[in-house]
């Protein structure tokens, strides 16, 4: 199977960029994060050139898009579910020292948890959660069944619920 041209991606970059911004646009709806997202899914499509068919390119290429305007839409979520809990705390902000204790000792507990996670676990879950990268991409780059990711998820998943007292 051959790689993925320069002209390749060149000839693919300009037959749907503007096609792909529109549709993180219209999931999206700000112009400047879509045109981000698109950007995005085309590095990551450069990345992982060695493993394109030509012929299922655009599907490719709007799954990444996809994915990536998704992971945007549950980054904001979470976010603003964060901003509204702090919200309704009764005064209760950053500059409260029992406030920025409370936030270290659970930042620390979770960076002991996390680095006591069983190796392949902590791999994945890192590369989800902060790499932001879809179960199907964790299972071509560590050339694992998507199964075996969600496994290795599910299990740090539960140590780290276990261990935090929260829902992750």
């Amino acid at each position: 199977m051959p790689i993925l041209s320069e002209a390749n991606f060149k000839e693919l970059f300009d037959l749907y960029f503007e096609n792909i911004k529109s549709f993180i646009y219209y999931k999206i709806g700000d112009i400047d994060v879509a045109e981000d997202i698109a950007q995005e899914s085309y590095i990551k499509f450069w990345e992982a050139r060695e493993k394109i068919i030509l012929e299922t390119a655009k599907t490719y290429l709007y799954t990444i898009a996809n994915n990536l305007a998704l992971n945007y839409i549950k980054h904001n979520k979470v976010v603003l579910q964060f901003e509204q809990r702090q919200n309704k705390k009764d005064g209760e902000s950053e500059t409260n020292p029992e406030f920025k204790m409370e936030l270290n000792e659970f930042q620390n507990t979770l960076e002991k948890t996390i680095n006591q996670l069983p190796d392949k676990s902590r791999e994945v879950f890192l590369m989800n959660r902060m790499d932001g990268l879809t179960y199907s991409e964790i299972s071509n780059r560590l050339d694992v069944s998507v199964k075996a990711i969600e496994k290795r998820m599910s299990k740090a998943l539960s140590i780290l619920r276990k261990n935090l007292n929260v829902s992750i």
